[in-house]
C-alpha cells in the first residue's frame, strides 16, 4: 500500500524524530511510505481562532498534494480531525463543487496512525520492543473527534517488555488547545497541574500519547517539576525493537528565566497539531 506522510507543522519543525518513527514503523510492516515535500499546513490554526476564509487555499492545496496517495497517515489527531472535519467545512462555505468533492475524498482516506494500522492494515502487533513503565494518555482531538477508542492502547498492549499502567482520569484534558493555553493561561496551567499529577501517580517513566502538541505542553511542565518522567509519541515507541535504541526525550525543553520551554515558546506561534 502507498500511504502518504502528512507530517504536519509541529513535528515538521519540532519533533522530527516522530516523522522518522511512523516511517521506520510503517517500512517495517512492508509498506511504501511517500512524502510529498510540497505539503504545508493544513489549516487547523486559521479555521480554529476564526479565520475559515483564510484557511481555502491551505485546504485546496492540501487536496492536491496528496490526490495520488493510496491513504495518508499523520501522527496528530488534531491535524487528522482538521483534514477530516474541517475542510469539507470550509470547502462548502467558500470553495466550490471541486473541492468539496476533493475534501471529501481526502477525508475519506486520511487516518491518525492507531487509526490506520488497526483499522486498514489490520494489525495490532508491531513487533515493537519497548521495555519501561509508560502510560497513555488519549489526546481530546483523538478521543472525541476522531473517537479511536482503544486503538492505541491495544498496540501498546502487545508491545514486548513493556509495562503498561492506567492514567488515572484519562480522559481529561491536559489544558493545552493551541491558543488555548496562550488565551488561557491561568486555567490551561491548573489542567495541566492535574494531568500531571496523574502522571506521577503511575510512576511510569514515559508518558506517551498520539499528538506531539499536548506531549510537548505536559513535558514542558514534567520537565519544569524535574520529575524525571519523559514524554514520546505513540510512533517511537511503536518504532522501537531490540535491535533499535530506546528514542530519547523529547528535544527543546530548556527553560528561559521567564520558566517557558523553548518548545512552548514555539507552540505559543501556532496551532495544535
Amino acid at each position: 500500500m502507498r500511504v502518504g506522510l502528512f507530517i504536519t507543522c509541529l513535528a515538521d519543525t519540532m519533533f522530527p524524530a516522530v516523522g522518522r518513527a511512523t516511517v521506520s514503523l510503517l517500512e517495517r510492516l512492508g509498506h511504501e511510505v511517500t512524502f510529498p515535500a510540497d505539503q504545508t499546513c493544513c489549516g487547523q490554526m486559521h479555521v480554529n481562532t476564526g479565520y475559515q476564509r483564510q484557511a481555502l487555499p491551505l485546504v485546496r492545496h492540501h487536496t492536491e498534494v496528496f490526490a495520488d496517495c493510496d491513504v495518508v497517515v499523520a501522527p496528530s489527531g488534531s491535524c487528522v480531525g482538521c483534514v477530516r472535519h474541517q475542510h469539507r467545512l470550509v470547502a462548502e462555505r467558500y470553495g466550490d463543487r471541486q473541492l468539496v468533492a476533493a475534501a471529501t475524498r481526502s477525508a475519506e482516506r486520511t487516518y491518525e496512525l492507531s487509526e490506520l494500522l488497526v483499522d486498514v492494515l489490520g494489525v495490532d502487533d508491531v513487533g515493537a520492543y519497548f521495555p519501561h513503565r509508560v502510560t497513555y494518555h488519549p489526546t481530546c482531538h483523538s478521543l472525541r473527534l476522531l473517537r479511536v477508542g482503544d486503538k492505541p492502547l491495544r498496540l501498546l498492549r502487545n508491545v514486548a517488555g513493556i509495562d503498561l499502567v492506567e492514567l488515572p482520569e484519562a480522559e481529561e484534558c491536559c489544558g493545552f488547545g493551541g491558543t488555548f493555553a496562550v488565551k488561557n493561561a491561568d486555567t490551561s496551567t491548573a489542567m495541566l497541574a492535574d494531568k500531571m499529577r496523574h502522571v506521577l501517580d503511575t510512576g511510569a517513566d514515559v508518558l506517551t500519547a498520539g499528538d506531539s502538541s499536548c506531549l510537548m505542553h505536559v513535558g514542558g511542565g514534567l520537565s519544569r517539576l524535574r520529575s524525571g518522567t519523559r514524554t514520546l509519541h505513540l510512533a517511537e515507541v511503536l518504532a522501537s525493537t531490540e535491535d533499535s535504541p530506546t528514542p530519547s526525550a523529547e528535544p527543546d525543553v530548556s527553560l528561559d528565566c521567564s520558566g517557558v520551554s523553548a518548545a512552548e515558546r514555539q507552540a505559543q506561534r501556532g496551532g495544535t497539531g
